[in-house]
């Protein structure tokens, strides 16, 4: 399992190894942007920016690919669609390409996921947040974790669970960029002038 999580080709292209430290580096700042404007109590996501690439995959979760297994599983499936996105490139990328830095990366979108997730579970017990298509879950029955949590009678307890989430959300971002950057530390061992990098 070490192998395939910090595994370094044979040959390291100095320009590929620049690469993937200046994105590190890039990464790892716009973590810090996103923690100074994320705020799971005031209903900050961190970045709009990337709420919008998850969700279409959220949505996808919901009709596409959840529908068939009753309405709970189907309410459920649009977080466990966005979080797939991650989950199913980082093992594409970890065990089809053996990109480990790329599958780190996709750790690092996994834990926003979870961040994105966590603001509306805490948003569930008394909703606030502007939902797709417009209102509340005060005024409409749209809001997901407002239903997983009544269905499930937790409720009550949405807060916490949402503030728990989001601090777990965040460890996997931090895991993401240090896996990331031990990758980068291992390979520079192995940095060559040659354009070319072997992948196995």
């Amino acid at each position: 399992m070490k192998d395939l999580l910090l595994h370094v080709p044979e040959h390291v292209s100095r320009s590929n190894w620049i690469a993937r430290t200046a994105t590190l580096a890039v990464f790892a700042l716009w973590s810090v942007f996103i923690f100074k404007a994320n705020s799971i109590r005031e209903g900050e996501i961190g970045s709009p920016f990337l709420h919008l690439v998850l969700l279409p995959f959220h949505e996808a979760g919901h009709y596409a690919l959840f529908r068939w297994f009753g309405r709970f599983i189907m309410i459920l499936g649009g977080t466990l669609g966005q979080h797939l996105l991650p989950i199913v490139a980082g093992y594409a990328l970890l065990v089809q390409r053996r990109d480990p830095f790329g599958a780190a990366l996709c750790l690092w979108l996994l834990g926003f996921s979870t961040v994105d997730m966590a603001v509306y579970m805490y948003d569930a017990f008394d909703p606030k947040m502007m939902l797709l298509g417009g209102g509340t879950g005060q005024e409409r029955d749209g809001h997901d974790w407002q239903n997983i949590f009544g269905d499930t009678g937790l409720l009550r307890h949405a807060r916490g669970i949402g503030l728990f989430f989001g601090g777990v959300g965040w460890l996997v971002m931090l895991a993401g960029l240090a896996w990331g950057a031990c990758v980068v530390w291992l390979q520079r061992g192995r940095i060559s002038d040659s354009e070319f990098e072997t992948l196995d």
